[in-house]
């Protein structure tokens, strides 16, 4: 059964291709339908087997590689981190199907966007249940390779292929981190197992790796990586830049890899390698500080974007920088419990705005929106919904973790986990901020669009609606559910799956924190709200009785905008620093001087030149004269003979 429930949507993708050609595309998606209802049972099903009644399982399918010392299997291992993976992908991608069913109904490719989803599901269930960094490897890549075609997927849109081009070779940076870090940790465990590494690391704790004759622990060098190739999928500040981008694709696609699938492999890979990360401070230390940059960063350039999308995107990208510097406080188990968390409430604002864009006709400017409460107000609540857990509002599934990850943060009383939470705090309000400013342009501000759009606007469909309710529950009760289980003190749920040393164990000192420690992100949430209604209000009425433009707006205030506007300036640092100036130099030197400069001068033109003189010079020397051809037949006879006796 597990074996089924792993390669399920392999065959799904392969199966919906030969269907679509026999019963046609009705039948087609009735099929898809009922294929991820008995996926969703069979999940359920290994939940109960597997993290309740704690009966782990690991399955051999064969040998894969087999190559002297090197020995690897086509390997699975069942336990409670990577059930709970798996219930979530399930969850998440069956919700998203569902949903892309009518919104995707009128598109001509529609089997093959079922198919591209399907197969990028599987490779998720490959990542997450596989027992060896080899075959982890594999569905790392295969997502990779997944989400190009789900990008590019509209490839008559010249941006939609850039942004998969891009998505790809960023990617491609953290993927060779990886790599080094296997090679690394091959070249000291002999293994990839993990049930081998994982128990034999703590005896290489002392081992050093020399790099230009300088000695690194290998622990540092091996966690350093794989952080590396961690932070080119999860988004981190530097290799970030291709997640707002990656929204030219369908928005089921955004919500698919934003939400619980691409972005979140990097934070598994983290949790996973949990026995390796905690036996490296130094790495924790970096993973703790570019976390809390990329919550507050990214944070920032969301409050100044106007695209639903991308202000989500961005959203996405600072919950993760949370995710991640709690996974630098070796909280891993809270981690691990806020991804899940945030897969709920982010899925269910990106297909919320996917049936905003539905409704306006495929307009994502929330500028040109407004007033949309009384003609989506279904919508409008799943929004209201998905933005409060966001936020972190009481009760509500964000509340149960992003406020706890804000606590431990205090509660470690050093100066990376200090600086983390202020950083998180007021990454916080901001986050309150853009996420009542897409309301209030959306649904409360005046509607300034063109009378055609607002006679056509329209409340989503059923089997939309019907995703975005099941969405909605898991963001109003997840938490609540979870919490205990996942990190209620002394819970045996997660057994072996995740390792925490004992001094990075400080699960009752933040029940000590002085209250208004403990309400100090819950305020700054509120005060962002507030902020929010009345900045966007002052606004909109502003421009609204002045008639002015922004030129008239001060000027420092534009300048800061700005500076959020553009990103930071991190694609302009790129793209002129790095992507201009190498194409610069390989065009003036490896091209001109080196491709066709020297090397076409000593070959292939130099032969044929020397050639041609040689052939030219004996031309003139060959004037037919009998004594010639005579004084050359004896010249060769002697050079012949001389070679002769020489030899």
């Amino acid at each position: 059964m597990l074996i089924l429930f792993i390669f399920f949507p392999l065959f799904n993708s392969i199966y919906i291709w030969c269907l679509d050609l026999i019963v046609g595309k009705r039948s087609t998606i009735l099929y898809v339908v009922h294929s991820y209802v008995f996926i969703m049972f069979l999940s359920l099903k290994v939940f109960f087997n597997i993290c309740l009644f704690s009966s782990q399982s690991y399955l051999t399918l064969g040998t894969w590689i087999n190559c002297g010392l090197f020995i690897t299997n086509w390997g699975f291992m069942f336990d409670t981190l990577s059930v709970v993976m798996l219930i979530m992908v399930t969850f998440i991608s069956s919700a998203i199907h569902l949903y892309s069913i009518d919104y995707m109904q009128n598109d001509p490719s529609l089997i093959r966007f079922i198919s591209y989803l399907s197969l990028f599901t599987f490779f998720m269930f490959i990542l997450v249940s596989s027992d060896n960094f080899i075959q982890l490897f594999l569905g790392w890549e295969g997502i990779g390779l997944c989400s190009y075609f789900l990008i590019s997927f509209w490839s008559t849109r010249v941006q939609a292929n850039k942004s998969a081009l891009k998505a790809l070779i960023i990617n491609r940076i953290g993927d060779f981190g990886f790599l080094m870090g296997l090679c690394v940790l091959y070249f000291y465990f002999r293994s990839v197992d993990f049930a081998i590494v994982f128990s034999i690391a703590p005896f290489f704790f002392n081992a050093t790796f020399s790099i230009l004759k300088i000695n690194f622990l290998c622990l540092d060098i091996i966690s350093f990586f794989l952080f590396i190739g961690s932070m080119g999928k999860s988004a981190q500040i530097g290799l970030h830049t291709w997640l707002p981008d990656a929204m030219e694709a369908p928005t089921p696609v955004s919500a698919l890899i934003h939400a619980a699938t691409l972005v979140t492999a990097g934070i598994f890979l983290i949790i996973r390698c949990s026995s390796l990360f905690e036996l490296s401070s130094v790495v924790l230390i970096l993973i703790t500080l570019l976390g809390g940059v990329t919550a507050f960063s990214a944070a920032t350039i969301a409050i100044a974007q106007d695209d639903i999308k991308k202000i989500i995107a961005y959203s996405t990208c600072s919950q993760l920088g949370y995710m991640a510097f709690i996974c630098g406080l070796s909280e891993y188990s809270l981690s691990l419990f806020h991804l899940i968390n945030h897969a709920f409430f982010k899925a269910l604002l990106f297909l919320g705005a996917g049936s905003i864009i539905h409704a306006m006709s495929g307009e994502q400017d929330i500028r040109k929106f407004g007033n949309l409460i009384k003609l989506i107000p279904f919508t409008y609540s799943m929004m209201l919904i998905g933005c409060l857990a966001l936020c972190g509002f009481p009760f509500l599934s964000g509340f149960y973790s992003k406020d706890l990850i804000l606590e431990i943060a205090f509660s470690k009383y050093s100066i990376k986990s200090i600086f983390s939470y202020w950083l998180g705090s007021i990454s916080a309000m901001q986050t309150a901020f853009y996420s009542f400013r897409i309301l209030y342009y959306t649904f409360w501000g005046n509607n300034i669009s063109f009378k055609y759009y607002i006679q056509n606007i329209h409340e989503l469909k059923k089997n939309m609606g019907l995703a975005l309710f099941l969405l909605c529950t898991g963001s109003i009760f997840s938490g609540f559910i979870f919490k205990d289980a996942f990190i209620g003190v002394g819970t045996t749920f997660w057994n072996s799956a995740i390792y925490q040393t004992n001094y990075n164990y400080i699960g009752l000192d933040m029940e000590f924190l002085p209250i208004y420690i403990k309400n100090i992100p819950l305020i700054f949430s509120f005060f962002g709200i507030i902020i929010a209604i009345c900045w966007n209000f002052c606004i909109t009425v502003y421009f609204k009785n002045k008639l002015t433009n922004y030129l008239e707006f001060p000027q420092n205030i534009i300048k800061i905008y700005l500076f959020f506007n553009y990103k930071w300036y991190f694609d302009y640092i790129y793209n002129y620093y790095f992507g201009y100036t190498i194409l610069k130099y390989s065009y003036e030197y490896l091209y001109k001087l080196i491709d066709k400069g020297f090397i076409e001068i000593i070959n292939p033109n130099s032969f044929s030149l020397i050639s041609y003189k040689i052939a030219k010079i004996l031309k003139r020397q060959s004037l037919g004269y009998i004594y010639h051809l005579h004084c050359l037949f004896i010249l060769n006879l002697v050079i012949f003979i001389f070679i002769i006796i020489i030899t």
